[in-house]
């Protein structure tokens, strides 16, 4: 079905960038129709035991206690200097059994964390296929096929399971794309299946193949941190200036500091008590300011198309208060998006700065605001 032959390396399999020659409407089945994404890349972890529980919380940074069977967390862990390794979601499949899943490998970060409990975890990633079925059409579409496994009523970060095609998938509200959206985690043998069976019912529903690309733009509109570009994990950076804490990429409200003792806990606290050096922030493009720049060498502005990776300088005046990491044109919002990561004495929403476009070779400075994100945040996301 890749009839772009565009390809990209994610955890050392091969990821369809884009499976048309354009990306376009693939993104536009994510906010308009229902988007099909391959995510079986991913890393996966079956965690189980007696103290199954306790392990993982002695990981993350979320209170992973509080986490009740048929519920998903979201959740960062960090190093024992309260510099993120990496984050992902919990799920919680039985008293005694959890689910953990990432884009780098933690197996041995876990298994070391757990040294003395009576738990085990276990890789699954090749194990378990995963599909992210997203979009304002997904729950129409999967309610065709599941009639009985209540989506209706399935809560925004919550999990079910139920059967396609006579096989069983568990279903899990979540997503990479700040829509509507779940994603199916079942054996790789029903994974061909459960693909063909969601395009024939999706041809009603608008469903589309959709790759990297689509993706990489979606989850900005979101404001979603991808690891490798928005920040890095401390386990493979080679300065210290490369690390970054939660609390300086905006997820203070995933670190607790009353759930008992974790790795990084007391680095997290005192950095909590003295206040970050950093933090994250949305910047939006002055759009007259970005079309007056192209036109004064007579050319129409030219950002829309796929999102970026390269990060850029982002200015205050004449100093340089950080950089901007992701940024794209948005189709949905019209407008020229970034996340940034800056000094936190600039960190303020309404913010006026600068950040860094090249044009015809010449390095130019647009003037942009700080907002808080996410920028595109539906109700039915949650709804």
């Amino acid at each position: 079905m890749c009839h772009s032959h565009e390809w990209r390396e994610w955890a050392g399999w091969l990821a369809a960038s884009t499976y048309e020659h354009s990306h376009e409407r693939e993104y536009y089945a994510i906010r308009n129709g229902v988007a099909l994404i391959d995510v079986s890349p991913l890393f996966k972890y079956e965690v189980r035991g007696p103290d199954a529980v306790r392990l993982v919380n002695r990981v993350m940074t979320r209170d992973i206690g509080k986490c009740q069977v048929g519920r998903v967390m979201y959740t960062p862990w960090c190093d024992d200097d309260g510099k993120m390794i990496e984050d992902g979601t919990v799920a919680r499949l039985a008293d005694d059994h959890l689910r953990v899943t990432a884009a780098e490998r933690s197996l041995r970060w876990f298994e070391d964390c757990g040294y003395g409990l009576d738990a085990s975890v276990d890789e699954v990633t090749e194990e378990l296929a995963a599909l992210a079925v997203q979009g304002p059409n997904s729950r129409a579409l999967l309610q065709e096929l599941m009639p009985h496994a209540g989506l209706d009523k399935l809560s925004y970060f919550r999990l079910t399971k139920g059967k396609i095609d006579g096989f069983e998938v568990t279903v899990t509200r979540t997503g990479y794309t700040g829509d509507l959206g779940y994603e199916l985690w079942t054996p790789i043998a029903n994974a061909p299946q459960l693909w063909d069976s969601l395009m024939d019912k999706g041809n009603g529903y608008g469903a589309t193949p959709t790759g990297i690309v689509a993706l990489d733009i979606a989850r900005i509109e979101a404001g979603l941190l991808l690891i490798d570009v928005d920040f890095f994990s401390s386990h493979k950076t080679l300065i210290e200036a490369q690390k970054s804490s939660p609390l300086e990429l905006g997820l203070g409200w995933a670190v607790r500091f009353d759930k008992g003792d974790y790795v990084g806990r007391q680095a997290l606290l005192d950095e909590e008590e003295r206040g970050s050096e950093w933090a994250l922030m949305g910047v939006e493009v002055d759009w007259v300011h970005l079309e007056r720049l192209f036109d004064e060498v007579d050319l129409p502005p030219r950002v829309a198309g796929r999102a970026s990776r390269s990060a850029v300088p982002l200015y205050k005046e004449r100093e340089q208060i950080g950089q901007v990491t992701s940024h794209t044109f948005s189709p949905i919002l019209k407008k020229y998006i970034g996340l940034a990561s800056l000094r936190s004495l600039y960190a303020r929403p309404g913010n006026q700065v600068e950040m860094e476009v090249t044009i015809e070779y010449s390095r130019q400075r647009a003037r942009a605001t700080l907002v808080k994100p996410p920028f595109f945040d539906p109700r039915r996301k949650k709804e």
